[in-house]
């Protein structure tokens, strides 16, 4: 097992060591001060971000590497969101090999997508959002190595009280779960050379390919949900050097005759951008 690894499974048990010191002495009435219960998640954040900095910190040599140039993706009119255009880690966090991760929603024409809303509706359905269901496609010839597509598509979480439910509670019990949680239905390709594409927060049941399977690229391997760590339907898409999200690090990307685009950009994959043979 490799440090990384390690270290994400260490950060995951002091989290439930902190659970259950605090169970254990509401019943049965300990005498030592309850602060002392914190200890585990202290210890928990100190691990995890020691592992957050050995998952692709700008001194590291896989963090220097040039770009893999490979295929959208996806086809159409799209926004990005989280993008390492802006910043790295894209996501505020090297772990799970998101540091040069983007998530892209699908923007057919202004205004098709559910605006975000301060109290009401708290939650929209995740068919309301024209990413649901729209095929994602394979970025290079590659192997599947994971595939995962069980978990439900749940309800946005695109207002005031869902974010604040997402990140404090949701987001932190999907995490003790861990990185199959956060990603909900996903798929990890070998696209050789050391690299590995990941594709999260995919609809259930809509994986076309199993592990094992060789794809080419442009072929539609799975559709666009909601499952995971998501707020709205969209398509999380990161490199890593490696196939497994907890010991990986992230690797850069740009996308063939795109680029990468920028927090909030409008960027349209054509049709003859992608071979869909």
């Amino acid at each position: 097992m490799s440090a990384r690894k390690l270290g994400m499974v260490a950060f995951r048990g002091l989290q439930l060591a902190f659970i259950a010191l605090v169970v254990a002495h509401i019943c049965f009435d300990w005498g030592y001060h309850a602060l002392w219960n914190c200890l585990p998640l202290v210890l928990a954040y100190v691990v995890v971000t020691v592992a957050n900095r050995w998952g692709g910190a700008p001194d590291s040599p896989r963090a220097a590497r040039e770009p893999v140039e490979v295929d959208p993706p996806v086809t159409g009119r799209w926004s990005a969101l989280n993008s390492p255009a802006d910043r790295t880690p894209s996501h505020g966090v090297h772990a799970h090999g998101q540091t040069y991760a983007i998530d892209i929603l699908a923007e057919p024409e202004p205004g098709a997508r559910p605006a975000f809303r301060w109290l009401w509706p708290l939650a929209r359905r995740p068919q309301d959002f024209p990413a649901f269901g729209a095929p994602i496609l394979a970025v290079a010839d590659a192997t599947v190595v994971r595939a995962a597509d069980g978990q439900r598509d749940h309800l946005s979480r695109t207002s005031l009280p869902g974010l604040l439910y997402l990140l404090l509670v949701e987001g932190s019990v999907r995490e003790l779960a861990g990185t199959g949680r956060i990603l909900g239905n996903h798929l990890v390709l070998d696209l050789g050379n050391g690299t590995h594409a990941a594709y999260a927060h995919l609809q259930r049941g809509s994986l076309t390919v199993r592990e094992g399977d060789r794809v080419r690229a442009g072929q539609p391997i799975a559709r666009c949900g909601n499952s995971g760590n998501s707020s709205e339907p969209h398509l999380h898409f990161q490199l890593m050097d490696g196939p497994d999200p907890d010991a990986a690090r992230g690797a850069p990307f740009t996308w063939r005759g795109i680029g990468v685009p920028r927090n909030g950009e409008i960027f349209e994959a054509p049709p003859a951008a992608v071979a869909l043979g």
